[in-house]
C-alpha cells in the first residue's frame, strides 16, 4: 500500500516541476494554460477538502510579495506585466503551483523547522535565480538576499501552521 502513496507524492512533485518549467520557459500564455490544467487536475484528483483555500491564499501572497518587490525595482521584466500591471502571469502562477506541494510532497518538511528554514533560504532564491536566467528577467543585486529572508520566514510560518498535522 505504500507504493501508491509514494507514486502520488512523486507525481505531485513532477507536476509542480512541469508547471514551473512551462511558466519559466513558455511565458505567460503557455504558463497559464499548463498551470491552469495542473491546478484543475490537482483540485480534482489530489487536493484535500478545503485545500483550494491554500492555492488562493498563495496566489494572493505571491501577488503581494513579488508584486511589492517588483514595485521597488527588484525585477526588470522583458515581458509586459499582466497581473495588476506588476507581474507577468507566469511568475504569479508559480505561487499557487508551489501551494500544491504543501500538503503532499512537502508535508514531511513542516515537522522539521530548521531544515524547512534552510530549504526556504536556499531553495527560494535559487528558484528565482534559475527562473530569471531562463526567462530573461533581470534581478536587482539585493533581491536574492531578500528572497532568502522571505522564503525562510515563509517556511518557518508553514512549520508552525502545518507542522502538527500528520503527513498524508
Amino acid at each position: 500500500m505504500r507504493r501508491p502513496a509514494t507514486l502520488r507524492l512523486v507525481a505531485n512533485l513532477v507536476a509542480f516541476e512541469a508547471g514551473w518549467t512551462a511558466c519559466v520557459l513558455g511565458g505567460s500564455l503557455v504558463g497559464a494554460l499548463v498551470a491552469g490544467a495542473l491546478l484543475a487536475a490537482h483540485l480534482r484528483w489530489v487536493a484535500r477538502p478545503g485545500e483550494w483555500r491554500w492555492l488562493v491564499g498563495f496566489a494572493l501572497l505571491g501577488l503581494a510579495v513579488d508584486g511589492g518587490l517588483a514595485l521597488v525595482g527588484g525585477f526588470t521584466f522583458t515581458e509586459t506585466p499582466l497581473v495588476l500591471g506588476l507581474l507577468p502571469a507566469w511568475l504569479w502562477l508559480l505561487w499557487p503551483l508551489f501551494a500544491t506541494l504543501l500538503h503532499h510532497s512537502l508535508a514531511w518538511l513542516w515537522t522539521r523547522p530548521r531544515l524547512a528554514v534552510l530549504g526556504g533560504a536556499v531553495g527560494g532564491p535559487l528558484s528565482y535565480y534559475a527562473g530569471a536566467e531562463l526567462a530573461g528577467v533581470t534581478l536587482a543585486p539585493w533581491l536574492l538576499p531578500v528572497q532568502a529572508l522571505v522564503w525562510a520566514g515563509l517556511c518557518l510560518w508553514l512549520c508552525r501552521r502545518l507542522g502538527e498535522r500528520p503527513a498524508p
